[in-house]
């Protein structure tokens, strides 16, 4: 009986923790900051993550603009961090650093933005 006890208890406390699983990292480049700023054209406050979309000025001389990606972690996440939803704003010039994706087009995994306040903020 009393072993029926143990093993159903520990079945509980087991079942009753939060999974806790996550997609990989692994299409960015996780050992190097990039540094990109521009001005954000789109803030995607949802679950399960948070976009926000930069035009960044074109390299070299009369480059065009570029639209940059930046995967944020959750909502929640961000909140315990000190991001609320309004810490940044569409048409707000920030400057981000961020994981840069492996294949090298225009997106990356967002680390630390400072915004129109001058803060730097953790956004993963």
């Amino acid at each position: 009986m009393l072993r029926c006890v143990v093993i159903l208890a520990a079945a509980c406390l087991v079942m009753g923790t939060p999974a806790r699983s996550h997609h990989s990292h692994a299409n960015y480049a996780m050992t190097d900051y990039l540094h990109v700023s521009g001005t954000v054209t789109s803030l995607l406050w949802i679950n399960p993550h948070i976009w926000v979309y930069l035009e960044v000025s074109g390299d070299g001389d009369g480059g065009e603009p570029e639209l940059w990606a930046l995967e944020a972690a959750n909502p929640v996440q961000v909140a315990r961090n000190g991001v609320t939803r309004d810490t940044v704003r569409v048409g707000d010039t920030v400057s981000a650093r961020c994981h840069r994706l492996r294949d090298g087009s225009n997106g990356c995994l967002l680390g630390y933005m400072t915004g129109r306040d001058g803060i730097e903020r953790h956004w993963d």
